[in-house]
């Protein structure tokens, strides 16, 4: 199950994710999300486990929990939408 984690400290990293979610289960990958220009947190990111009960079990008790001063958004990620192409020219 694919979870996204939201409202994340900008110095939030892999690893402090990884400790977090770990307690629930079996953490399969971690993806905090980059600035491709700046390399510097966007803030969320996602983390992938392959139990979904590990899964939902670490999603209630990780919402609103405080990470770094700030409480996190913690459901299961949804599918990224297909990127709409303008309907007409621009120009």
């Amino acid at each position: 199950m694919n979870i996204f984690v939201g409202n994340l400290a900008y110095s939030t990293t892999d690893d402090d994710l990884r400790q977090l979610f770990e307690p629930y289960g079996v953490v399969d990958k971690i993806n905090v999300i980059t600035d491709q220009y700046t390399g510097r947190s966007k803030g969320f990111g996602f983390v992938e486990m392959s139990e979904s009960a590990a899964a939902k079990a670490a999603i209630q008790g990780l919402n609103g929990k405080e990470l770094a001063g700030r409480a996190l958004t913690v459901n299961e990620a949804k599918p990224r939408e297909p990127r709409r192409e303008p309907s007409r020219s621009r120009w």
